[in-house]
């Protein structure tokens, strides 16, 4: 089925100076780039973005990483997107991905795991509102002509 799904590219993958490359596995992938930018996520935002885990004692320390660099954020489009890029990205803790993912490659540990990828459609078309893709539908989601 034609999915939607968010990518984003946290700090940590900003610092390392990969972003090319990053994209550069999912295009592989057969997955189309339909949204990209680079955004400064906020309080307000990770406070719906990670609702899940307010009440964690971890989710103060996630919310000073997400926002200690802009970040790039991608809508990818695809059969299958959620699930192709949960291959891609791999499991949330480095450690226990396999050779080749994203986050084997280039993860340092669970906080500090290169990319964020929606878990669901349902979160993806949560994210991409949050981050305003929908203001943007029209530059943002038309066909690509391509000779």
């Amino acid at each position: 089925m034609l999915e939607k799904t968010v990518v984003l590219i946290k700090p940590d993958g900003m610092e390392q100076h990969i972003i090319g490359e990053i994209i550069s596995r999912f295009e592989k992938a057969g997955l189309r780039v339909v949204g990209l930018k680079m955004v400064q996520l906020t309080q307000q935002i990770l406070d719906v973005w990670y609702a899940h885990h307010k009440d964690k004692p971890f989710f103060p320390s996630v919310c000073q990483q997400m926002m200690s660099t802009p970040v790039v954020a991608m809508v990818l489009e695809g059969e299958g997107a959620v699930e192709k890029a949960f291959a891609i990205c791999g499991p949330t803790d480095p450690a226990e991905a396999a050779p080749g993912t994203i986050r084997k490659d280039f993860g340092i540990d669970k906080p500090r795991n290169v990319v964020h990828r929606s878990d669901s459609a349902e979160a993806a078309e949560k994210e991409i509102s949050l981050l305003d893709f929908r203001k943007e539908a029209r530059r943002v989601f038309l066909p690509l002509k391509l000779r």
